[in-house]
């Protein structure tokens, strides 16, 4: 993610975000999470890619993982480093380019501010950063086209199958899906879907 206006947004909301969703319960999310760790060896190295203010890194490194963070915005960057002591390199979603190789990639509701052009060249850079059979999860927003929430941030939309097609086309192997409703940073709610795939 290197859209301004997104990246503004999440500076100026940066702590607001970590308070409501960082320290917030999301056992909604544990069928994902466990769907995701259950393939991994023991002792995978991970990489999440988009990790916000580190909640996710912070539940792998528990788990003793060895976990990679990265993220666009310097402050969640600050805030996953204050909040659990997770170093995060600032770096866009291009930056994946010769990371690796990872046993596991998490983009959880990172990818869906990259351009619908740009996402079939992401999902690619991901695969190559994976080990062979490697895990993918990834959590996008339901919907058609691109464009701004009520707050500023970009977005892109996607329906499941488009979503199925793209993966299958980076050469993975989708294994899981689920749809669920959630409340943004935003006030609004809206419907998502959780891909696990396998490189």
């Amino acid at each position: 993610m290197s859209d301004r206006k997104t990246l503004q947004v999440y500076a100026e909301a940066a702590q607001a975000y970590a308070d409501g969703f960082a320290r917030a319960d999301d056992s909604f999310h544990d069928p994902d999470f466990a769907a995701f760790t259950a393939r991994l060896p023991a002792g995978a190295r991970i990489l999440d890619l988009g990790c916000g203010p580190g909640h996710w890194a912070a539940r792998f490194k528990e788990m003793g993982f060895t976990v990679s963070a990265m993220d666009a915005s310097p402050e969640m960057a600050d805030l996953a480093k204050s909040g659990f002591g997770i170093e995060v390199e600032v770096a866009t979603f291009e930056a994946v380019r010769g990371k690796g190789p990872f046993d596991g990639i998490w983009a959880n509701f990172s990818l869906l501010h990259a351009p619908r052009a740009d996402l079939p060249g992401h999902l690619a850079q991901v695969h190559r950063a994976l080990n062979p059979g490697g895990i993918f999860h990834i959590g996008m927003k339901l919907g058609d086209g691109e464009g701004r929430d009520k707050l500023g941030r970009f977005y892109a939309y996607y329906s499941e199958d488009e979503l199925k097609n793209l993966l299958q086309g980076a050469g993975f192997t989708v294994t899981r899906t689920r749809r669920g409703n959630g409340q943004g940073l935003a006030g609004g709610v809206e419907t998502y879907v959780i891909l696990t795939a396998h490189a």
